[in-house]
């Protein structure tokens, strides 16, 4: 089951077609851009992706708000990212991310758009069919679950519908503007927690393989994109940890509660697996 969550209406679209765009944004008063290239173009795709999306906001009018990751941050060897860490990406992809980061808040600064940047880790939950498919629907077949890196490293993990709430109301509160802020995500967590969590709640043990290099490289025979978290391996063998205390404090927003998180995701997950 893929279907959108309700009220959603989807419309297909070249983002990079003006004469597609322009009609279907035009009037907005917000505009999320959570498109992006495949995995392995991000290099040669994103940043115009982004420059069509933002000249279809200065065209519109409407505040554009971009969903970020933490690539440009780089390794901070377990230090708690912030919204003011320095950016020092350690990757190809994390110097993609810092530069369209930069050229974002260029145009705000210039007056060309109102744009804000609400920056999330790696996510999953319902609607997510990566970790959706790698993780959950394994465990509902009972098949050994593929963990990136390590199984005993903290890594601070974002709910979907806590991101997809922090972007509304970046679009929808002036205060956001012109800054970058951090999705509450609550605690980081291990890998064998979040299978601990998992076997709880189906009530038979998970099995955890911890997915290194050697494995990396060889799906990455098969499929690029596999072949391009390879680089980003450093979020899971050390400490990766996000501070999300700033848009909490501002906004009184929360974040989901892990279990309740894995249990939606399941139950997401069990239908997705019957389509």
């Amino acid at each position: 089951m893929t279907d959108p969550p309700g009220g959603a209406e989807l419309v297909a679209a070249d983002i990079m077609n003006k004469d597609e765009i322009v009609p279907l944004t035009d009037g907005a008063e917000s505009i999320y851009q959570c498109a992006q290239p495949a995995y392995h173009r991000w290099a040669q795709e994103f940043p115009a992706l982004q420059n069509s999306v933002i000249e279809a906001a200065a065209n519109a009018g409407a505040k554009l708000i971009a969903a970020e990751n933490l690539y440009m941050y780089g390794d901070t060897n377990g230090v708690p990212m912030t919204e003011n860490t320095t950016f020092n990406p350690c990757s190809r992809k994390g110097e993609v991310r810092g530069k369209m980061t930069e050229t974002l808040f260029s145009a705000h600064s210039s007056g060309k758009i109102r744009a804000a940047s609400v920056r999330g880790s790696d996510f999953f939950g319902p609607w997510e069919q990566i970790n959706g498919k790698m993780i959950f629907a394994a465990a509902l077949k009972r098949k050994p679950v593929n963990m990136l890196g390590s199984l005993i490293q903290p890594h601070t993990f974002t709910y979907v519908k806590d991101f997809g709430n922090a972007l509304a109301t970046a679009g929808t509160d002036e205060r956001a503007l012109g800054k970058a802020w951090q999705v509450p995500s609550g605690a980081a967590y291990t890998g064998q927690q979040l299978l601990d969590i998992l076997s709880a709640q189906l009530g038979y043990k998970v099995k955890g393989i911890a997915a290194g290099k050697l494995i990396l490289s060889l799906i990455g025979l098969f499929d690029k994109g596999a072949k391009e978290v390879i680089e980003m391996l450093y979020e899971f063998t050390s400490p990766f940890v996000m501070d999300s205390s700033l848009m909490e404090k501002t906004f009184g927003l929360t974040y989901t509660p892990m279990e309740q998180r894995i249990t939606e995701t399941l139950e997401w997950t069990k239908e997705y697996v019957k389509g």
